[in-house]
């Protein structure tokens, strides 16, 4: 359960969404391994597939730092509350910047797990904006696209100006 390398912003493949997850294996068993072997090395709350350049809809979520990471196949919001809230966001495909991005408080989500058997979570605060991050990430949708025009503007300097920095 080797860590992978990320694939960083702008590689195209970040902007695709993600194929479902038909086959519940031993071969998505190590996917979902190295992906949390990547998430380990990133230290980071949560990672998609396709941040390790798998176009396939499989999430690892850790959002305590030394809890269980929990895995998600093929997962969807099925409800989400009214109530807004506000949270930094970034991504390891673009370390160094991140920004405020509104999210639902809630969610429930449907999912499969390593065996293919459906399962839903109810996640609030934390652990609902990751989901709904990542499952943005899934859908082909990167984090920077939640924000406005100008905001998103000086996010992308900042990214530039960080890169080019070495």
């Amino acid at each position: 359960m080797p860590a992978r390398p990320l694939i960083l912003w702008p590689d195209p493949r970040l902007r695709h969404a993600c194929a479902p997850v038909e086959t519940f294996d031993a071969d998505l068993r190590a996917l979902a391994e190295d992906l949390t072997a990547s998430l380990d090395a990133a230290m980071a709350a949560g990672l998609t597939a396709a941040h390790i350049g798998e176009l396939r809809r499989l999430v690892v979520l850790r959002p305590e730092p030394g809890g269980p990471a929990s895995v998600y196949c093929n997962p969807e919001v099925v409800e989400a509350a009214p109530e807004r809230v506000d949270g930094r966001e970034g991504s390891v495909s673009m370390p160094g910047v991140a920004d405020a991005i509104e999210r639902a408080a809630w969610v429930r989500v449907r999912y499969r797990d390593l065996d293919g058997v459906e399962r839903e979570e109810r996640a609030e605060g934390f652990r609902a904006a990751c989901l709904q991050h990542e499952i943005d990430q899934l859908d082909g949708i990167f984090w920077i696209e939640r924000l406005s025009r100008l905001r998103r503007e000086r996010v992308l300097k900042r990214f530039a100006k960080l890169r080019d920095a070495g």
